[in-house]
């Protein structure tokens, strides 16, 4: 049958990095693949010319603002947008323009939708309250059953409308046979790799809540406190992160390495726009969050490129790497530590750093069936999309 065309308009603060960002793209480009139109309004950044490269299209709106006259104003020109184009859905990835995109969409008598994608502070009523936004959709899509749980628990309005849609990645272009030699050459030789360290790789921003300072600490261990400067490890750490204006975070950051003696072996890269090359260069892949993630994209696409990955075990963890005592030694995906615990952390980066051939190639067999059946791109705009088909069906 002919597929009626509807137009979609996803809301979010700006196009430049992170998991919301990544699947506002991910979703607009199914929708035009499905026949649809994908509109995604924000402040921009760098996704956007991939979004439009996609045959969507990007309206650039002062969307990050939080004041209440900007919400305002927001807010208004959201429902001429909504009218001027014929918008039949309105999503919201984030709180403050949710707040404009309720306005709006309830304005023009079209479906709200919400992507809960964060663990929000909500230490006060006021937070509560300013949260509160993303559990009010017609549908409220959840990036995890441990998100699904928390917005049962903060707003129980919301139940009866939330779906569990994980996270997904492109997990054919994190195939390492996918990555060319060239572009592995071309990221080693921007990092400065000689060819013969193994290599620990950290893909997060640059800030206290992602556990950076724990994965220093963790890695003065590795190297031995009384290392002497001659005793080169034989591996290097990437942290591969955008610092968001954090300067005094990196400052932090250079002041621990060099204090831990590990100058050269552990480098700030700033932003990678090559995962799969990264992954593809990588040994080892570290996840060190202090505070839980409402679903965690690096320990899944780690796991698709097959590089043994270590995560703290916090938020969605569970439901992404696999890992007794919840399952069997032979069916481990991956390690899960104690959040802040430097220790432990060593601990599993050295047994990930001796495994043996066959059983890395065992476990990186396992993560790849793993995040295949429950985290791929594919699954999680058909998923999105058949919410949309069904607050549609009918109008």
């Amino acid at each position: 049958m002919p597929v009626t065309r509807r137009t979609v308009l996803q809301v979010i603060p700006e196009l430049d990095t992170g998991g919301a960002e990544r699947t506002a793209v991910d979703v607009a480009h199914a929708l035009v693949s499905a026949g649809h139109r994908a509109i995604v309004a924000s402040q921009g950044g760098r996704l956007v010319a991939e979004l439009v490269a996609g045959g969507a299209e990007h309206v650039a709106m002062p969307l990050k603002r939080k004041a209440p006259l900007a919400l305002w104003r927001n807010a208004q020109a959201l429902r001429q947008l909504v009218r001027a184009e014929g918008v039949d859905l309105v999503h919201a990835r984030s709180r403050a323009p949710a707040w404009s995109a309720l306005r709006a969409a309830r304005a023009q008598g079209v479906p709200f939708v919400t992507t809960y994608h964060g663990i929000y502070n909500q230490s006060n009523a006021a937070k509560a309250l300013y949260n509160s936004v993303m559990a009010r959709g017609d549908a409220v899509i959840a990036n995890s059953r441990y998100t699904a749980r928390l917005i049962a628990e903060r707003h129980p309005f919301a139940q009866g409308h939330i779906t569990v849609i994980h996270r997904g990645s492109d997990l054919g272009a994190l195939d390492p046979a996918s990555v060319s030699p060239e572009r592995r050459q071309a990221l080693a030789s921007a990092w400065g790799l000689a060819g013969g360290e193994r290599v620990i790789l950290n893909l997060a921003r640059l800030t206290h809540w992602k556990g950076q300072t724990v994965l220093i600490e963790a890695l003065a261990r590795l190297a031995g406190d009384d290392r002497p400067p001659r005793h080169a490890p034989g591996w290097t750490c990437i942290l591969a992160g955008d610092a968001q204006g954090r300067e005094a975070y990196v400052a932090e950051l250079k002041h621990r390495i060099a204090a831990a003696g590990l100058t050269g072996h552990v480098r700030l890269v700033g932003h990678c726009t090559d995962v799969g090359a990264a992954l593809a260069l990588a040994d080892v892949a570290v996840v060190a969050s202090v505070e839980p993630e409402a679903f965690g994209r690096a320990a899944v696409e780690a796991q698709a490129a097959g590089v043994p990955v270590v995560a703290t075990n916090l938020g969605a963890v569970p439901e992404t790497v696999l890992a007794p005592p919840d399952v069997a030694e032979d069916e481990r995906t991956g390690w899960r530590v104690p959040a802040s615990d430097a220790g432990a952390l060593a601990a599993a980066i050295a047994e990930m750093l001796a495994l043996a051939t066959d059983r890395r190639e065992a476990l990186a067999g396992r993560a790849r069936a793993h995040v295949t059946a429950h985290f791929s791109v594919e699954a999680m705009c058909a998923a999105t999309l058949a919410v949309y088909d069904r607050l549609l069906a009918g109008r």
